[in-house]
């Protein structure tokens, strides 16, 4: 049986709490159009793939969820109307506003629009309970490998034969094994995180209280995309004594801080998610986080040598369970705990003060539909629109999320501090503003 991993659950009790608050994003820019027909046949493999998958549940006690085949899955929503090409943006972001059930399957859907200009829009939004973005990446490779193969849609021959099934015979004895294996997953975690009570994280820094705007009760985060030459975007890197992912976390560094969220000389957590991903994971989630610690100087560029320094650091300790932080080993425990107990935690809950996914050269593998291949492919979180209070409560900050297909960087930038980063264009004044700095000649996404 496919059982929930420990962040599958923590994203399950999450969206019973805020619902669709954070949803990942596939998408792809195409100059022509993809033929419907096969924009058909695409979504009826993912329909039968990696993503099709809803989540079975107990009464025995500590035995932990499963994952099954879905039954049903959100129709493919092609729009008939033309989109701008002032309004690429406004449209990807529109196609966050789904209601998703992970109880039926209704985890991911797929939509399209063409554009003004005899291009396509093509959308593939998830719930982060059953997926990632590795698992995302996965089933998208593998729908669109049998779509050019002309494999038939099916389960047993797919990425859908790793999702999982109820078994025939011994279901409850499966189900109190398991209570029994988490009962000491629990105690280990707790003996593991006793000793190592002493292991600290990277502190994240308080959000000033001020100022606080006048807003509207609810709020919209600010986000962005921009393209850079990879070319490009290396040279810098290197010549400031880092890589492509330094470079990543240094350019967020800047934009944070040139909003005055963050002091003069205060080091900034930084939270890098890291892809446990191995061949044939069954695993919705198999991610974990590397949290850093980047020194910000007013005026001047985050040290390159210093975030790569650090970054090996964090990866070094987190293979080791002695200097793990105690709450990494605590996920067992987490599992266990019932969601009113988790609802007066969340309370208190922060979201990443910074958070810089790289997603490596993800348009190389899913650029192509049947021939067409995109011009520009995304994967972003997306932050659903929310009370701006909770936003303001659980101290969001900024999202950056870094992807290429071998020529281009194509960069995911969010700014969810509703008092920071208000509008749109007062993203993109930081974003321009750190960009020139280091030399770099960004294109915008309208």
């Amino acid at each position: 049986m496919n059982r929930l991993t420990a962040d599958d659950d923590l994203f399950l009790k999450l969206h019973a709490l805020y619902g669709n608050a954070l949803v990942n994003q596939l998408a792809w820019r195409f100059d022509e159009p993809v033929d419907q027909a096969v924009l058909e046949r695409f979504h009826a493999h993912l329909a039968h793939g990696f993503l099709a998958r809803r989540v079975r549940t107990t009464a025995v006690p500590f035995a932990r969820p499963w994952w099954v085949p879905a039954a049903q899955s959100i129709p493919l929503a092609a729009q008939a109307d033309t989109v701008p090409e002032d309004g690429v943006l406004d449209w990807f972001f529109d196609q966050s506003r789904v209601d998703f059930d992970p109880s039926v399957g209704r985890v991911w859907r797929l939509s399209s629009a063409p554009t003004d200009t005899g291009g396509m829009l093509l959308s593939l939004v998830t719930s982060h309970v059953g997926a990632d973005g590795g698992a995302v990446l996965y089933a998208v490779g593998d729908a669109l490998d049998r779509l050019d193969s002309g494999a038939p849609v099916d389960i047993a021959t797919s990425s859908g034969r790793l999702v999982g099934d109820l078994p025939s015979t011994g279901l409850y004895r499966r189900h109190f094994a398991d209570a029994l294996g988490q009962l000491r997953a629990a105690a280990k975690g707790i003996r593991a995180a006793v000793a190592a009570r002493g292991v600290q994280e990277p502190a994240r820094n308080p959000r000033p209280a001020e100022p606080a705007l006048d807003l509207p009760d609810r709020h919209t985060a600010a986000s962005l995309v921009v393209e850079v030459g990879l070319a490009e975007w290396n040279t810098v890197a290197a010549a400031h004594q880092g890589t492509a992912n330094g470079l990543m976390v240094g350019v967020a560094v800047g934009i944070l801080g040139c909003t005055g969220r963050i002091a003069d000389g205060a080091e900034v957590r930084v939270d890098i998610p890291h892809s446990m991903r191995l061949p044939d994971d069954p695993r919705g989630n198999a991610t974990t986080g590397l949290p850093i610690a980047v020194r910000y100087r007013a005026g001047e560029l985050t040290d390159l040598a210093q975030v790569r320094a650090a970054i090996k650091k964090a990866a070094r300790a987190y293979a080791d369970p002695a200097t793990t932080p105690a709450l990494q080993h605590l996920q067992p425990v987490q599992m266990m705990l019932p969601k009113f107990v988790l609802d007066r935690f969340s309370r208190t809950a922060k979201a990443p003060e910074c958070l810089c996914t790289n997603l490596g050269e993800t348009g190389q593998t899913v650029a192509s539909f049947a021939g067409v291949r995109a011009r520009s492919v995304l994967m972003r979180p997306v932050v659903c629109t929310n009370d701006t209070e909770l936003f303001r409560r659980v101290e969001v900050g900024l999202n950056l999320s870094w992807s290429s297909d071998g020529e281009t960087v194509t960069l995911a930038v969010t700014g969810a501090d509703p008092d920071r980063f208000p509008t749109r264009e007062a993203l993109r004044e930081c974003v321009a503003k750190e960009f020139a700095a280091w030399g770099l000649h960004p294109v915008f996404w309208s």
